[in-house]
This record gives C-alpha cells, sequence and structure tokens, in this order.
C-alpha cells in the first residue's frame, strides 16, 4: 500500500514538473470524456424518446402484428383479434390501440408538419401520460384533442394559445380539431410531436384507415393471473398474424429497431469508440514523451533497486491521475451541454450516476491502456547504458 502511494505521489510529480505538457493531457482525456459522454447520452436518448409511448402504456400483455418494426409505422391487424382474446377467462379486458401520423397546421402561421396520433378509447386507463388524467373527460367530446407540450416549437406555441384562449380549433390532417389540454410525452427520432385523442375521433382524422384495422392491443388480466401462462395459451389461441408480448418484450422490440435495423444506434456507438481511440492516442504520446523525458531518472532507479514492477506502478499511477484530473471537468462540460442540447432538440439529455460511472470506468481503461503500450519505453531505461 505504501509503495503504491508513493509510486503515485512521483508519477504526480513528474507530471506537474512539465505543467504545459500536463495542461495538453488533461484537455486530451476531456476532450475524449465529453465526446464519449455526448454520444452515449444521444444513445440514450434516442432510445428512451423512442420507447415514451410505449413506456406509458398500461397492460399485462400486448398483441402487435408480427411486419410492425416500430410503433411510429406499425402494420394494422384485424380488430377482431382484440375480441379473441376475451375467450381466455383470465382476460379482464382487451383495449385496440390506434397509431398514425397526420399532418398538424401551425395555428400560428399556418405551416404543416407531421404529427404522430395515438388513439385509443378515453377511459380505458391503457395509456399514463402526464397531464391525461384530469382531461379524459373532455377528450370524449367530438373532434377533441390533448397536445403534447414538449412537441417542438415548429408546431407552434400550443401551450400559451391555450392559456390565452382557452380550448381552440386547430387543423390536423383536413379535419379541424379542438385542443382541449396539454399531456406531456416528448418528441422522438420518429416523430416531432404528439397528440392524444379517443379511437372515435382518430378514425375521424385518419378516415382511410378501414374500421376493423387496429395496430396495438393491450390486455388487462385479472388479479392473480399468471402472466406467462396466459402469454403461452394466447399464442396458441390466435392467429399468426398478431404476436402476443409483455410490456418488457413489446420495449425491447421498440428498441431493437433503433438499435439494429437503423444505422443511428451504430453511429452513436461508433462515436463513442473513436473518442476512446483519440484520447488513448494522446494520453500514450503524453506519457511516452515523459518516460522519454526521464529516462535517466528511471534508470537511476532501477541501479537503486527498483523494479520494472515499481516502475510500471509510476507509469499507471501518472495514467489514474490523468483519467480522474480530465474526467471531472469533461463530466461538468458534459452535463451543461446536456441542458443546452436538450433545451434546443427537446429530447431527454440528462446525467446520471449509471452513465458518470461507465463512462469514468471507460476512461480509466483507456489511460491505463495507453500506459501500458507507453511502459514499453521503460526497457530502454538500462543502467549500464545511461553510465
Amino acid at each position: 500500500m505504501a509503495a503504491g502511494l508513493l509510486a503515485l505521489r512521483l508519477a504526480w510529480r513528474q507530471l506537474w514538473s512539465e505543467k504545459a505538457r500536463l495542461a495538453s493531457a488533461i484537455a486530451g482525456v476531456m476532450f475524449a470524456c465529453v465526446l464519449v459522454f455526448m454520444q452515449l447520452g444521444f444513445r440514450a436518448a434516442l432510445f428512451d424518446s423512442a420507447t415514451a409511448v410505449i413506456g406509458a402504456m398500461r397492460g399485462d400483455l400486448f398483441l402487435m402484428h408480427p411486419l410492425t418494426t416500430a410503433s411510429f409505422r406499425p402494420e394494422p391487424m384485424p380488430r377482431a383479434r382484440a375480441w379473441q382474446v376475451l375467450a381466455l377467462p383470465e382476460v379482464e379486458r382487451a383495449v385496440p390501440i390506434y397509431l398514425a401520423q397526420a399532418t398538424w397546421r401551425n395555428p400560428e402561421d399556418g405551416t404543416r408538419r407531421s404529427i404522430q396520433l395515438i388513439g385509443v378509447e378515453a377511459d380505458a386507463g391503457v395509456l399514463d401520460f402526464p397531464g391525461l388524467a384530469p382531461i379524459l373527460d373532455r377528450l370524449k367530446r367530438a373532434d377533441t384533442i390533448a397536445f403534447d407540450r414538449r412537441s417542438r416549437p415548429e408546431f407552434g406555441a400550443v401551450a400559451r394559445l391555450l392559456e390565452e384562449r382557452g380550448p381552440f380549433e386547430v387543423q390536423v390532417g383536413n379535419r379541424d380539431m379542438e385542443v382541449v389540454g396539454l399531456i406531456e410525452i416528448g418528441p422522438s427520432f420518429g416523430a416531432d410531436g404528439n397528440i392524444v385523442l379517443s379511437d372515435v375521433n382518430f378514425r375521424r382524422v385518419v378516415k382511410e384507415r378501414q374500421v376493423s384495422a387496429i395496430d396495438l392491443v393491450a390486455i388487462r388480466l385479472r388479479p392473480g393471473a399468471d402472466v406467462l401462462d396466459v402469454q403461452r395459451r394466447l399464442r396458441d389461441l390466435l392467429p399468426p398474424d398478431a404476436m402476443v408480448l409483455t410490456q418488457a418484450q413489446l420495449h425491447a422490440h421498440e428498441r431493437g429497431y433503433w438499435e439494429e435495423a437503423t444505422p443511428i444506434g451504430f453511429i452513436f456507438s461508433f462515436g463513442s469508440l473513436m473518442g476512446l481511440v483519440v484520447g488513448m492516442v494522446i494520453v500514450y504520446q503524453i506519457l511516452f514523451s515523459d518516460i522519454a523525458g526521464h529516462l535517466k531518472e528511471y534508470a537511476t532507479l532501477k541501479a537503486l533497486g527498483y523494479s520494472n514492477l515499481y516502475l510500471s506502478q509510476v507509469v499507471l499511477g501518472a495514467a489514474l491521475i490523468l483519467a480522474v484530473t480530465g474526467f471531472v471537468p469533461g463530466m461538468l462540460v458534459s452535463a451543461l451541454l446536456y441542458d443546452v442540447v436538450g433545451s434546443a432538440t427537446y429530447l431527454p439529455l440528462s446525467m446520471d450516476v449509471a452513465r458518470a460511472s461507465s463512462v469514468f470506468a471507460m476512461i480509466f481503461t483507456m489511460c491505463a491502456v495507453a500506459g501500458l503500450l507507453a511502459m514499453r519505453k521503460l526497457r530502454d531505461a538500462n543502467p549500464a547504458d545511461m553510465f
């Protein structure tokens, strides 16, 4: 323990003796840290925003067409599937859910933009968006909608207009609808905004949709029912045009689309890897130069009886110091950037302990690998050659 602390102290003094080089190393590690934080933050925001609608659905099981790749591009299935599941006594209720995109006319400047529609029986209790419960009765009326207050600003200042005017008319698709309340969902990479409306009003807006076609079915089971057993029996009961999924499986299916079926998830992961590679190269160059500049001192320590293991501890100690001193400012800068980017994009970007811990582990590993590579220079610290 004492030898380790002594090696760490020696590493700090070596780094501190070259303040310009130390500053460059810290800046390099901080750059890599910020790049990794931002890439992982964007990746997490992608998955969190893409699964926000799915995560707000309340059901024990769900039916979905096998060809549905993501919630923003569903494949309709027959409405009869919702009634077939009622054949099992454990099923208490089956609620159809409708998903589609329509054009929204900005109530301020008249521009049009695509918006996500979420249609469901108003009092079914299968959606749990913040702000939805107090306005459920209003959504039962004809031609009424609830607007997502976290939608992109290009849809107009709907929250302000609602506060100033009260309920007011907007155009969704080719139909005039009345905004009667606000909910909170947030944009995603598949939809810039959202509105919730009753199943009846959904069919009024999406007139081309057949009445018999639905996109999802939320299934509520009776208390005490075995979810996995009911899932297995429903799979045997239903035809192959309906998959039976738990909410966790539905969530994983949605996430899997963005992670595997699109290049976005790979791009963010690759960006994180490139940040680590760049940081490792910078740290390696700094440590290699530091060893080369103090090669006579290392040779003297060897002549005094210090082993290669001890000298390796000094190098790894320097790597640890660079990891910590670069990570702390990098995390603070990243947290600031999260706020800036989150405010600009309306994506859920936030710093959390799990991400900070994983990034520190990556940065420390990066610096440690750079230190191990730089230690090869210690072989040149031969007292016989130096003196």
